[in-house]
């Protein structure tokens, strides 16, 4: 009987029952706006930084990530990366072998980035293939061509076919000096990356720095940065103690400081929206109730307890919330849904903040349903919290004055 009366209560103003309920569906709709956001955003960080750079994982000689020194190589067989390969929840093993050198074109010269990789692998992981902006990319393991960064393409002043010329230190001090035709200009996404970067087949850099069949490190990329404690450890397995294993984290110490100040400035903004709600929510209630005082006099002074009336304007307040906090769960999927398969590119000086870190200027949305759960079941508390205004309003309520005020 309660809870028919209570619905029914609920309905007989339906206007203000639609204002309550549309105050809770719009809370639920930017908290969880607000929230997917920002784990979305942390998410693709990681995600973009990683494939162009690191890798979730990378498997190097010991001390190397300190050196940089070609001298701290490893070797690794075609065996032990069919191997890795065979993972479950990784998917891309892409050895490389890296160093810097001078490139030089006529009088221009500038310090570079020699990147040695497998054109395929590489492709899979970081999609370089598809950052191609003139020209062709690398054929194959043993193409002797070049791919030039767009950046270092304008410092050095040269264009498609021009010769590039190489020259630096090689393993264990050896002479690394080479000509290169420019086969393609590649653009990247992080400006010290575009201004700086050279990209030659495996086979080549091996030749060019006289380090035969070795790699300074083979970046590996796992379906999700969730699944990384088992690939690492699956991996270890395999190499053996060898060898260093280094996490995206390790690696990129920057980008985790400046997740973990977004997180927390994220959440303080999260925690003022949550008492933006509860003050919106409150004075919807407390606008009902005091609308109600005259209905509430008279049932009380007609012999209903205000126990019992207690307990209906209550179950009221629960189904009200309930269908604001429903309907804001299932409103909220659509958006951002189509946030996630529509991100926002950042322009300005968001986009060159977003830079500033390593990672491209696009804010992603997450499709994680915890954050779908977590924020509408705090709204539907906040909600449900401002019921006890009405229980305090109808146990002071003097039947009397409620009549005639």
């Amino acid at each position: 009987m309660y809870f028919s009366l209570s619905w029914r209560n609920l309905w007989r103003d339906k206007k203000r029952t639609l204002i309550a309920a549309a105050s809770v569906f719009f809370a639920v709709i930017l908290a969880v706006l607000m929230r997917s956001g920002q784990t979305g955003s942390y998410a693709f960080m990681i995600d973009s930084a990683s494939k162009i750079y690191t890798g979730h994982l990378q498997i190097q000689g010991e001390g190397y990530w300190d050196k940089r020194s070609i001298d701290r190589s490893i070797v690794l067989d075609q065996s032990t990366i069919d191997s890795l390969e065979n993972i479950p929840n990784l998917t891309t093993v892409s050895p490389r072998l890296e160093s810097f050198a001078l490139v030089s074109i006529g009088a221009n010269t500038k310090v570079a980035q020699i990147i040695g990789i497998d054109p395929n692998k590489e492709d899979a992981m970081s999609g370089l293939k598809q950052k191609i902006v003139d020209g062709r990319y690398l054929d194959s393991i043993n193409d002797d061509n070049v791919l030039i960064s767009e950046g270092l393409a304008k410092i050095l002043n040269l264009r498609l076919g021009d010769t590039v010329v190489v020259y630096g230190q090689g393993y264990h001090g050896s002479t690394a000096a080479a000509q290169y035709r420019v086969g393609g200009i590649v653009k990247l996404p992080f400006p010290a990356l575009n201004n700086g970067t050279l990209y030659v087949s495996l086979a080549t850099a091996q030749d060019l720095f006289s380090a035969y069949g070795r790699i300074t490190s083979a970046a590996i990329m796992a379906d999700n940065v969730r699944d990384l404690p088992p690939v690492k450890k699956a991996v270890r397995e395999i190499v053996g103690n060898d060898y260093t294993l280094m996490t995206w984290d390790e690696m990129m110490p920057e980008l985790v400081q400046s997740i973990e100040l977004d997180n927390a400035s994220g959440i303080t903004m999260l925690l003022i929206l949550y008492i933006v709600i509860a003050f919106g929510v409150f004075g919807t209630v407390m606008m009902m109730t005091a609308e109600r005082s005259r209905e509430f006099g008279i049932l009380v002074s007609v012999g209903m307890k205000k126990i019992r009336l207690i307990f209906l304007t209550t179950l009221e307040s629960v189904q009200m919330s309930l269908l604001g906090a429903f309907t804001g769960f299932l409103g909220s999927i659509p958006l951002i849904l189509y946030l996630h398969y529509n991100p926002i590119h950042m322009t300005g000086e968001a986009a060159k903040a977003y830079e500033a870190f390593g990672v491209e200027p696009i804010m992603n949305f997450s499709v994680a349903p915890e954050i779908f759960i977590w924020q509408t079941f705090l709204v539907l508390l906040i909600a449900l919290a401002t019921a006890v205004y009405p229980m305090l309003f109808i146990s002071r309520l003097k039947p009397a004055k409620a009549l005639h005020g």
